[in-house]
């Protein structure tokens, strides 16, 4: 029951903090949307930094199990690439704030997440199988052996990018449209 509590409270703020903003948002506002008390709230995290980053951790947990689940996949990196965008654009548009909250509070308020946050420590889990899928691609002869921080900007960039415009409201298409010249697009520059 406390761990189904928790993911709710996780949820509920990963919305309100995309919503609002971080600064913009109090204890006492995640509390009152639950419905509960503010001293309860606490019980299940001390502070808004601890929770913001918990939301974080778990953000990260559930893009790295949709790639995972692509990576241990026997098919081409080229297709591999493809999955990744659509599941990408599937969890953007199934649970936009997931991925607001990383576009608008995560990478907009990194002084929140210092202190067991900093760099790729909160995106740990997304990071690991993106390299895991870029160096299973170079292994295959399927993709350059290049510097991991441009492959992997190559590979998160346009779906974050276009997934912030999407949010945005100024695409002229579905979301969906964008998938497939997205992935061409990020498999022409990682490709041998």
């Amino acid at each position: 029951m406390a761990a189904k509590k928790r993911l709710q409270i996780i949820r509920t703020a990963c919305r309100l903090f995309a919503e609002r903003g971080y600064y913009n948002t109090t204890m006492p506002d995640i509390a009152a949307e639950l419905g509960m008390s503010v001293g309860n709230l606490y019980n299940y995290f001390e502070s808004k930094e601890e929770l913001a980053k918990e939301v974080m951790l778990t953000v990260s947990r559930w893009v790295a199990e949709r790639l995972r689940s692509i990576n241990e996949k026997d098919i081409p990196t080229e297709e591999k690439i493809r999955e990744l965008v659509r599941n990408f654009f599937e969890i953007s548009l199934q649970e936009p704030e997931l991925i607001d909250y990383f576009l608008r509070v995560f990478l907009s308020n990194r002084e929140v997440f210092k202190e067991g946050c900093e760099g790729f420590a909160c995106v740990g889990e997304v990071v690991t199988e993106v390299m895991i899928l870029l160096s299973n691609g170079v292994e295959r002869g399927e993709l350059r052996n290049q510097d991991f921080f441009s492959a992997f900007v190559t590979v998160m960039g346009p779906m974050g990018g276009i997934v912030f415009l999407h949010g945005e409201g100024v695409l002229e298409k579905p979301l969906m449209d964008y998938a497939e010249p997205i992935a061409e697009n990020i498999w022409n520059a990682l490709k041998v």
